[in-house]
């Protein structure tokens, strides 16, 4: 101890006996003991108890009730008696109507305590109002019975009609065969080719016949054999109804290839029927100027296709209510 403070005081400055005392008494008091540190409790805040919240006033959601997609129901020729009611028709009467189901899925508090529900006028089913998809008139075909016509002097049977107009202008047709071959042609039956022509298909022709004269009550036959040409065939037929010559027509087809030509044979009958027609007065109005006029301006329409190959650009014509239906290897424009 006493060699610590003569070599404290020997120092440099030579410091004073107090400071040296000091120094002295701090060097032999102990340390203190480090305090270890405290910790408080976490006191959770003081708050009020929540009021209860009211239930919810919510509609409960109607169990799932399982109903088949079509119900029967029988048609009753009498009033019906409550009485004599079965079960089954009972339950059939209750699952008729949505209203009536969502009103039975009630809870039965809810039926007790509110007011009474006002009686709901049950719905007919979906499938009540729906009718039968029907074809369109323009496309069905309601033929009447053909007229009798009259009675005229038989033909002889040795009657060549390769050759022979036998009866030509003989045997006029009656008013009620008139009307029928005579009628307004409907638009709707009007077909358009890609070059622009309109035409009525050759079963229209046929079907005018055969209501104006009936099955077995026409015919016609070929004038010729038939000239087979480069892609084209031609042949000449005449038409006969009750025995009598009523004209007669060149009729012409095309053709692609060898096999294709018994096609074009029965396309060249069918083009020629539809020409001799032409005296009988079926659809006139095809060859009436004014009427392709006005037929092209509204019920007709133009569209530019491209060959897929050669690149060339033409015009085609199609009808305003019909797809635009391009065969390969044409394509629009």
């Amino acid at each position: 101890m006493l060699a610590s403070r003569r070599a404290f005081a020997a120092g440099p400055g030579r410091r004073s006996i107090a400071s040296v005392l000091r120094y002295s008494t701090e060097a032999a008091a102990p340390a203190p003991a480090p305090t270890p540190p405290t910790f408080k409790a976490a006191v959770p805040p003081v708050t009020s108890p929540a009021a209860p919240k009211p239930p919810s006033k919510l509609p409960l959601k109607p169990t799932t009730t399982f109903r088949p997609a079509y119900v029967a129901k029988k048609v009753l020729t009498t009033p019906p008696n409550p009485a004599a009611a079965t079960p089954a028709s009972r339950a059939s009467e209750i699952l008729s109507s949505p209203a009536d189901l969502k009103a039975s899925s009630r809870p039965a508090s809810e039926a007790s305590t509110g007011p009474a529900p006002a009686a709901v006028p049950r719905s007919k089913p979906a499938f009540a109002d729906k009718k039968p998809l029907l074809m369109p008139s323009y496309l069905h075909w309601d033929p009447k019975p053909p007229p009798v016509a009259p009675k005229t002097q038989e033909p002889p049977h040795d009657i060549n009609w390769g050759t022979s107009f036998y009866g030509l202008g003989t045997n006029p047709v009656t008013p009620e065969q008139f009307e029928i071959l005579l009628q307004r042609t409907k638009v709707e039956d009007i077909e358009v080719k890609p070059d622009g022509i309109i035409y009525l298909p050759e079963i229209k022709y046929r079907r005018r016949l055969n209501e104006a004269f009936g099955p077995m009550g026409w015919g016609i036959v070929p004038r010729g054999d038939a000239v087979v040409g480069k892609e084209i065939v031609t042949r000449e037929f005449a038409l006969i109804v009750n025995g009598c010559f009523v004209s007669q027509a060149q009729g012409v087809n095309n053709y692609f290839s060898a096999e294709g030509i018994p096609q074009a044979v029965e396309g060249a009958k069918s083009n020629a029927l539809m020409r001799c027609c032409k005296d009988l007065g079926i659809a006139s109005e095809l060859w009436d100027p004014v009427f392709l006029r006005w037929f092209n301006k509204h019920h007709a329409v133009s569209q530019w296709v491209e060959h897929t190959v050669t690149k060339k650009k033409r015009r085609w014509h199609f009808r305003k209510d019909a797809p635009m239906e391009v065969p390969y290897p044409y394509k629009l424009a």
